[in-house]
């Protein structure tokens, strides 16, 4: 039996939990993104999982795609702010109030998003890039 691309998603998220290597799961992730070219999660991880390596044009390339995918999901908003504060675009502050607008509707959103900036300080603590995208959604 083959796995799908929603059991190696799955497997993967848990693996990242879990405190695996990001170096590890880029790969991973990478071929759930060619198996599913559509799955705007997936492309969010991608382009999360770049930006903790610090690989801020792969993690542009992943974020924009998963902002075309889902252009309402804010942590895809909030990789792309970060990827283009990271690789020297403008243009971030579209992001970051569009982010900021559906947090603000959406509460459940809030938490993870938070809890998402939280987990990347504790991989690369000192993330300035993170940390100023997250005083500009939350203080």
């Amino acid at each position: 039996m083959t796995e799908t691309s929603s059991d190696l998603f799955d497997q993967a998220i848990e693996r990242y939990k879990a405190g695996e290597p990001v170096a590890d799961l880029i790969p991973v992730f990478k071929q759930i993104c060619d198996r599913a070219p559509k799955n705007s999660a997936a492309q969010t991880c991608l382009a999360w999982l770049y930006l903790l390596e610090d690989r801020p044009n792969s993690a542009l390339k992943a974020a924009q795609r998963a902002v075309k995918l889902n252009g309402n999901d804010p942590q895809a908003r909030v990789n792309l702010a970060i990827a283009m504060l990271e690789a020297g675009k403008t243009g971030v502050r579209n992001h970051v109030e569009t982010a900021a607008q559906v947090l603000a509707t959406v509460p459940e959103l809030r938490d993870d998003v938070q809890k998402s900036l939280a987990d990347g300080l504790e991989r690369r603590p000192n993330w300035a890039s993170l940390m100023r995208v997250q005083h500009w959604l939350f203080e």
